[in-house]
């Protein structure tokens, strides 16, 4: 029996191998659940605004049901709430809202029963202003609900899947054949960077280039690649040193290294490791055990709808009534907008109320219009 440090070793790898060939994907979600301890799993993106679902890649799903909730679920589905989390962080559906409560929506009484799922494990891997992507696992009513094992190996792979959807997002291509790995570098338009375990560089795209000769977030010092900031520069060395110990350690500090705070120059750098897998044979060619792949990062800017649920402590169900409330107006269509009876909806409101001050639901939409930034383009 393999131990639980060399399965999480060999799914990073295959997850870091899915970063650069997409159709890996499936196979790799088989074993991610299994490790997990789920019986259905994907890897899809939901649009907070439009309520449309965009599933990338699944496995253990039934088809007529996917379609099921693309068509009409995914308006009920309480993992919408997850905007409201930060990245990484795993979360259940007692995580959102009371599960005695989940089990009266139509949500899981029309979708989620007849399947057999009584929970799930979803994690937010990146997020816009409107939408995000996520991770979610579920789980069939043999195996219970989600557990502090399958809590804490989902939290082991999170980082994993992350890294790996930011690296496919920064390369922009379907599929990098590996054999040809390096001759597709100079094509990117993120700068991209092959290292040894000190850091020296072995080779570095075009845009590498630039940015090393730019100097302002990246320099070369000794044939070695260094950030600017002091602080990036030590967090940075600590994240390809960790490459070179194999896929499972790179994942323990997290998805990006920060190199520039700045407004106007705020750059990331994620690291892909060449040790094993794959990549592997890209690696031994130029004597390097990691790939560092270097992109200024979008405007992280909350939404509105985001900061006054932080500013009041809303609650993900909480959260949600309060945009449906903005959104469609009264008890019985918010509702029918999310699945829930309608004496959910008033105990909601009446903690709304309380939280925010409010008497009135006009007064909640005039709250949310005094709150936005009259400068927000």
């Amino acid at each position: 029996m393999e131990s639980e440090a060399e399965l999480l070793s060999g799914i990073a790898g295959a997850i870091y191998d899915a970063a650069l060939d997409p159709m890996l994907w499936c196979g790799v979600l088989e074993r991610v659940m299994g490790f997990v301890g789920g019986q259905s799993i994907g890897l899809g993106a939901i649009d907070s605004v439009s309520k449309e679902l965009n599933v990338c890649y699944t496995f253990g799903c039934d088809p007529q049901y996917l379609q099921l909730q693309r068509d009409t679920y995914i308006k009920f589905d309480p993992t919408a709430a997850l905007i409201f989390f930060p990245p990484e962080q795993v979360v259940s559906i007692a995580d959102l809202m009371p599960y005695e409560e989940y089990l009266d929506t139509r949500f899981y009484r029309e979708w989620a029963q007849p399947q057999g799922w009584v929970d799930s494990a979803s994690a937010v891997l990146d997020k816009s202003v409107t939408s995000f992507a996520l991770l979610s696992v579920y789980r069939h009513a043999a195996s219970g609900l989600v557990d502090d094992l399958m809590r804490r190996r989902m939290q082991l792979i999170v980082p994993h899947v992350r890294r790996a959807v930011m690296i496919g997002k920064a390369i922009d291509l379907k599929s990098v054949k590996t054999a040809a790995f390096v001759d597709a570098l100079d094509g990117l338009s993120a700068a991209l960077f092959l290292v040894d375990a000190f850091g020296r560089i072995v080779h570095a795209n075009i845009s590498g280039h630039d940015m090393l000769a730019d100097g302002r977030i990246l320099r070369s010092a000794q044939d070695s690649l260094v950030a600017a900031d002091p602080q990036a520069a030590r967090t940075l060395l600590g994240a390809i040193a960790a490459a070179s110990d194999g896929d499972a350690a790179v994942g323990a500090g997290g998805t990006a290294v920060v190199l520039s705070t700045s407004p106007e120059r705020r750059w990331l750098a994620h690291i892909l490791p060449l040790t094993s897998g794959a990549r592997r044979r890209a690696g031994i060619a130029h004597s390097a055990v990691a790939a560092v792949f270097v992109h200024k990062a979008a405007l992280d800017t909350p939404s509105l709808m985001e900061t006054i649920v932080k500013l009041y402590r809303l609650t993900p169900s909480e959260s949600r009534v309060f945009a449906a409330i903005v959104d469609v107006g009264g008890v019985s269509a918010v509702a029918e907008a999310l699945g829930i009876s309608e004496a959910t909806v008033k105990t909601h409101l009446q903690r709304l109320f309380e939280k925010t001050g409010m008497r009135r639901q006009t007064d909640l939409v005039k709250m949310v219009a005094g709150h936005a930034n009259p400068l927000r383009t």
